[in-house]
């Protein structure tokens, strides 16, 4: 069937921020989308509200409405555009939710606007479920028993049917959002009143515990004329009780027998045809019970989801790009592989490798996580790996993950003495619960003389992983060396195991010629020759690829995504390969994050999916020779080995890393900055208590402590007494093995500036000075920013600029470079200097319509700024806010008070001519609805008690009513203000907390105290959190929402390019 002609636009939707449970697969998804459906010659509308993305790039889309992702402003964009048709199945749960929510006001009928993909009727039957489960009895697949409830009496009633222990599933939620287990009754009524509450429907599912069968997926794609193809099969190695997301998992399934597989495979088809998806791709998944081998269906997903992003990676399917060509009436049958070139995408792909997906956690930036595994997903970013084999594919992925492990192995010290071995006795009963790094404690439960029964009872991981664990646990490190590449063991594994200089190793391997060779992912097993050069290494003797030849640069990647490392470097990365190709050059990326489009194979001349480390990349760069390596467009993971790489001679380009060095260095770049006469808080750094403490008392309190050697990623503190420094020793810094604790004058009160800039190391281009909302203190990826700045003096903007082009060319800086500024009694200081891409870089480049990253790269390879005709960045006539998106649903224990430590997840872009509308958009698009009406919490320390006064004016005059504790009541009163008193939480009882819990409070102002958050504000910030009230803890955060409040009602929507054009 040809693409369809009654249809000339679609609006695609997309899925808003990174959070925990939607990451940047759908930024992938969405951008192959709308290349695929342009390239057809649709108009393309889209809507994102996340700026750190590929496709809310100006040329992607034909309009791009960076926007909230809400009714009311995706009504306006539909209103205004008039699309024929949307494709919501490629912008995750979000875009599905919204599409439903058009449907259910009338929108879609309104304006005359079809669904493309899947229709609603089948939306619902897939998300709702209890229709999921009608569905499913009605075509005899079986589910899991239990039932839906509404209230606690229901939930009650249903444990005459089902024992405990039974799982808890809000219906509607994210990343398995509420979703609990409950082992007892007196644990059941919280959890059932959580997930209620947590379901937009107020609808739980109640059914049997599953915990321990087998989990797997299967990915499918269907067409129009019913053609359905099984694109990869995926087992979870962790069994059912840990969110597939968290999971370990492996492509294709290892354990399934054939009968099983085909059973499964049928299912999932009857699943399809029943639910009726129309075309595109869904995920199923299944349970099996490893005793019974009863087999059930889990759920089913009607889009592309994250699974589908790991799919597509591991056997070269573009799903994203077929389900969207699919969606405008081809079928299977009419589309070409673009791998092979000769195939069809009707033939179903067969891989010869095995992939591993390895999850990321950041357990550490919240102290409060238990770091136990379970049916809420935790994790930030994950790896894949590809191997011959299940050691070989696992060992990549573990050293992939960034969190000092160099395979599947800890570098713990009993190790390497056998006696210690032999004396430390193991305890099973930590194998129980699952945790991000369970089978590193498997392996030690099998060097402690444990058997693969034991732990096959204790984890009912399935014996097949345990037996290929214990054979990587056996394996002597006086083999052939072949041996141990074969198997995945890193160079740096044999170095420590074998007590030889890593270098040695590397330079053994290379004279006895054992080199990785790079074989083909392309989708048939080699059966037809590969067009797309999509590649991974392994140790045999036959390379299927040959160097790329020409003028080639190698970009590497980000690796995982993380707190304060996300998509903005990915972003980065392929402006970095968009600018390269431009001026002809062949792009190499190396990278290992199956979720991004860096890793979009057809993005590249060769993309090499491999763990972004010094061997595995130097093995490429021996391999590939290229003209050059650029390293400053993936955050810190290609910072970390650029010397390492020069010192094997890579040739670096751009900024080189020394001068990359020389910025991170406190006492080389002290004194540049001596030497340029500009002024920087003063530091000093301490070994001992003592050092530490005079270093403290000689620059006065209050000081920002950090260690210089971080373990677990542990926090930054704003120290306001020598008691606290003590105790924050004491707590964060092991300062007995002679690691030196850094000291900084913190700048209380100050405002702080970003800049974004471009050097080509003789002349100087600013691309951005933003403001940010918060005041010092609060890390800058928190932080919402402004640009341009809202409160700034002309001068000082003359003197920002003049000391980043006098710092861009000191440091030699060829490329990007972002610089922090804080401002005090008209001071400037330079807080830090990054002579790299920053997170703000996709921001930056989104509002001025300037492609920061692209120049960079450009001058990386010799060209010049004065090539380029660029307008100053404050030549725009709108004002642009970036907000911050934090993680605090998933970690209700967390303190909600930001500080100098990274919490955020994602972020989203509020664009308007006003400063007020800006923030609006921004603060709805990060989830947070603000109130009409109703009564706001106050309570700020003293110091902000003059600066409240106008605030509270402010939203009184709105019609808000005013409720405070003793001290703000009071200032309030002095000024006139109408307000009412409240308990604070060890005062008395009905306090403030109370409130919040009864529903009586709609907003919270409440600035935390300099020494330390105390036991109130933990108790209001987690009440916030469980009624989803926003909490504002800085006085310049309480006027920004005043604004947004003020103009809340004035929709108006504006794509990127009328901006840009304007």
């Amino acid at each position: 069937m040809p693409r369809r002609t009654d249809i000339n636009s679609i609006l695609i939707i997309g899925a808003g921020p990174i959070i925990i449970g939607q990451a940047c697969e759908f930024d992938y998804s969405g951008t192959q989308a709308a290349k695929a459906l342009k390239e057809e010659g649709y108009r393309i509308i889209l809507v994102n509200s996340n700026p750190a993305t590929i496709m809310t790039d100006p040329d992607i889309a034909d309009r791009t409405y960076i926007e909230p992702i809400t009714l009311e402003y995706v009504s306006e964009i539909i209103k205004k555009e008039k699309p024929d048709a949307i494709l919501p199945t490629v912008g995750g749960q979000t875009a599905l939710n919204q599409a439903i929510e058009l449907y259910k006001e009338g929108v879609l009928e309104k304006y005359n606007v079809e669904l493309l993909g899947a229709q609603i009727d089948s939306i619902e039957k897939a998300e709702d479920r209890e229709k999921f489960k009608k569905a499913m009895d009605q075509v005899s697949i079986d589910t899991a028993k239990g039932n839906f409830v509404y209230s606690w009496e229901e939930a009650k009633n249903l444990l005459d049917e089902i024992n405990f222990p039974v799982i808890i599933r809000p219906s509607f939620t994210l990343g398995g959002t509420g979703g609990s287990v409950a082992y007892n009754f007196e644990d059941f009524q919280g959890l059932v009143e959580n997930g209620i509450y947590l379901s937009p429907i107020n609808e739980i599912l109640i059914e049997e515990s599953l915990i321990g069968w087998k989990e797997y997926e299967l990915e499918v794609v269907r067409d129009k004329s019913d053609n359905v193809i099984i694109i990869c099969s995926i087992e979870n190695i962790d069994p059912m009780g840990v969110h597939t997301g968290d999971s370990i998992t492996v492509a294709p399934a290892m354990t399934l027998s054939d009968k099983e597989y085909q059973k499964m495979r049928n299912w999932a088809i009857k699943c399809l045809q029943t639910i009726g998806v129309e075309t595109g791709g869904s995920n199923v998944q299944f349970a099996v019970d490893p005793d019974s081998g009863r087999m059930i269906i889990i759920e089913m997903n009607p889009r592309v989801s994250r699974s589908s992003a790991l799919a597509s990676k591991a056997t070269g399917f573009p799903i994203a790009k077929i389900a969207a060509k699919l969606a405008i009436g081809y079928t299977l049958d009419e589309l070409p592989n673009d791998i092979t070139g000769q195939t069809l995408a009707a033939f179903e792909p067969t891989i010869d490798y095995i992939v591993t997906k390895v999850p990321r956690f950041d357990f550490e930036k919240f102290p409060s996580a238990s770091g136990h595994l379970g049916v809420q997903m935790q994790s930030v970013g994950e790896v894949m790996a590809i191997g011959r084999t299940f050691r070989e594919s696992i060992q990549k992925a573990f050293r992939s993950l960034e969190v000092g492990l160099d395979g599947l192995e800890p570098k713990w010290a009993f190790e390497d003495d056998p006696d210690l071995i032999r004396a430390r006795s193991f305890d099973l009963t930590s194998l129980r619960f699952a945790t991000s790094f369970r089978l590193l404690k498997i392996r030690e439960a099998f060097l402690s003389g444990k058997t693969i029964e034991e732990v096959y009872d204790t984890t009912k991981i399935d014996m097949w992983f345990l037996h290929q664990i214990k054979m990587l646990c056996n394996q002597k490190y006086d083999a052939p060396l072949l041996e141990l590449k074969e198997n995945g063991f890193s160079d740096f594994q044999i170095a420590r195991n074998t007590q030889t200089p890593v270098d040695k190793i590397r330079s053994m391997r290379i004279k006895k010629k054992i080199l990785p060779s790079y074989k083909l992912v392309d989708t048939c097993s080699a059966e037809f020759k590969a067009k797309t050069p999509y590649c991974y290494s392994t140790y045999d003797h036959e390379n299927e690829i040959k160097p790329i030849e020409g003028k080639k640069v190698i970009i590497l990647g980000g690796g995982p995504n993380r707190i304060g490392q996300g998509i903005e470097f990915d972003y980065c990365c392929v402006q970095a390969v968009f600018g390269l190709k431009e001026l002809g050059y062949k792009t190499i990326m190396v990278n290992c994050n199956p979720e991004t489009v860096s890793t979009d194979f057809d993005l590249v001349d060769r993309l090499y999916f491999e763990p972004v480390t010094f061997e595995d990349v130097m093995s490429i760069i021996d391999f590939e020779n290229p003209d050059g390596v650029l390293v400053q467009f993936g955050g810190q993971t290609p910072l970390k080995i650029s010397n390492q790489l020069s010192k094997a001679g890579a040739s670096i380009i751009g900024t080189s890393p020394i001068n990359i060095d020389v910025a991170e260095d406190r006492e080389k770049f002290g004194k540049i900055l001596n030497k340029l006469n500009i002024s920087c808080p003063i530091y000093g750094t301490g070994k001992s208590l003592e050092e530490v403490v005079s270093v403290a008392d000689r620059i006065g309190y209050p000081v920002l402590a950090r260690p210089s050697y971080v373990l677990g990623g542990r926090a930054m503190e704003i120290v306001y007494s020598q008691d606290q420094l003590i105790d924050y020793i004491s707590r964060s810094a092991d300062v007995t093995s002679g690691h030196p604790i850094l000291i900084d004058q913190f700048l209380e009160n100050a405002f702080e500036f970003d800049v974004d800039a471009l050097c080509d190391g003789e002349e100087v281009h600013v691309g951005a000075i933003m403001q940010h909302i918060e005041e010092a203190g609060i890390h800058s990826g928190d932080s919402a920013c402004v640009l341009p700045p809202y409160q700034i003096k002309s001068e000082t903007i003359i003197e920002i600029e003049k000391i980043t082009a006098l710092l861009a060319i000191e440091l030699n800086v060829v490329g990007l470079i972002n610089i922090q500024f804080a401002y005090k009694h008209d001071n400037l200081f330079v807080l830090e200097v990054n002579p790299r891409a920053s997170r703000t870089v996709p921001f930056v480049s989104k509002s001025t319509n300037v492609p920061l990253a692209k120049i960079a790269s450009q001058l990386s390879v010799g060209k010049k700024l004065k090539e380029y005709d660029l307008t100053r960045w404050d030549a725009i006539n709108h004002i642009a806010i970036k907000e911050a998106v934090l993680p605090f649903n998933k970690f209700p224990a967390e303190s909600i008070f930001l500080s100098p430590e990274m919490k955020s997840t994602g972020e989203v872009m509020g664009i308007s001519d006003t400063f007020g509308l800006s923030f609006y958009k921004a603060i709805l698009s990060a989830g947070i609805e603000l109130p009409e009406e109703g009564e706001i919490f106050i309570s700020v320390i003293d110091e902000d008690k003059f600066k409240i006064i106008s605030i509270a004016r402010g939203f009184v005059e709105l019609g808000f009513k005013i409720i405070a504790t003793e001290g703000t009541f009071k200032e309030l009163k002095k000024n006139g203000i109408q307000s009412n008193t409240v308990y604070k939480v060890g005062e008395g009882r009905p306090n403030i907390v109370d409130r919040i819990k009864n529903n009586k409070i709609n907003l919270v102002v409440n600035t935390p105290l300099g020494e330390q958050s105390r036991y109130d504000e933990e108790a209001i910030g987690k009440a916030c959190i469980q009624k989803g009230i926003m909490a504002i803890t800085t006085i310049s955060a309480a006027e920004a929402v005043l604004h947004a409040i003020r103009t809340r009602n004035k929709i108006k929507v504006k794509s990127i390019q009328e901006y840009h054009s304007s």
